[in-house]
């Protein structure tokens, strides 16, 4: 198989460990053992100084305290440098009266963004795109989302997802579409075939042997 001189690009495996980092951030130097037995939002954004990213950044800020409800925290990164960080958050203070509380990654080298491949050349050489990770308190992780340059993320979106990740975790079940704390959950399905019975004869919500939903 032929090979460009493009660098490869490096994903992160959902259900796997997530990558080892220690970077500086605003609060410090900062590295993923840190978070060990919390879960952890990390989240990289094109550049400082930029509308959209201004606007994510507002919205984890109005959303932090609901991500420390649910035991997460919130990390940021961009390549950029410490100053441009410290900067930036104090502008997003002045011009828009938030205060960010979380820290931000300088990730100058680019060595974190690689390692969560959050560069994507087809997108740009040298900013990493909008990219999230959920990792849980064991340092897995969970879920990851990628966003292009042009458009912003939604917040609550990562907020669901979390919750939706804990009411699996604890209750072992999946959630549908959509599923928002007190909703139906969906069982998983029978491991044979008198289950499979069982299920149709005693779940009143079993639309069908695969599909049972419930309340929890």
């Amino acid at each position: 198989m032929e090979h460009t001189n493009q660098e490869l690009i490096q994903f992160p495996q959902l259900n796997k460990p997530a990558p080892n980092f220690k970077a500086r951030t605003t609060h410090g130097q900062v590295e993923l053992g840190d978070y060990k037995g919390k879960w952890l939002i990390l989240f990289s954004h094109p550049a400082d100084f930029t509308p959209v990213c201004t606007t994510e950044f507002i919205a984890f800020a109005k959303h932090f305290d609901k991500f420390k409800k649910e035991g997460a925290e919130l990390l940021g990164l961009s390549i950029d440098s410490y100053y441009s960080h410290v900067a930036w958050v104090r502008n997003i203070k002045e011009k828009f009266g938030v205060e960010i509380q979380f820290p931000i990654i300088e990730d100058l080298s680019m060595n974190v963004a690689k390692a969560y491949g959050m560069i994507h050349p087809g997108a740009a050489d040298t900013s990493a795109v909008r990219a999230t990770f959920i990792i849980d308190p064991e340092g897995i992780l969970r879920a990851m989302v990628y966003y292009p340059m042009t458009n912003g993320r939604s917040i609550p979106e990562f907020l669901r997802v979390l919750r939706a990740l804990k009411t699996s975790d604890t209750n072992s079940v999946a959630t549908p579409e959509g599923w928002q704390p007190g909703d139906d959950v969906i069982i998983p399905p029978p491991k044979d075939m008198q289950a499979v019975e069982e299920r149709l004869i005693n779940e009143k919500e079993a639309v069908d042997w695969y599909f049972c939903k419930k309340q929890i």
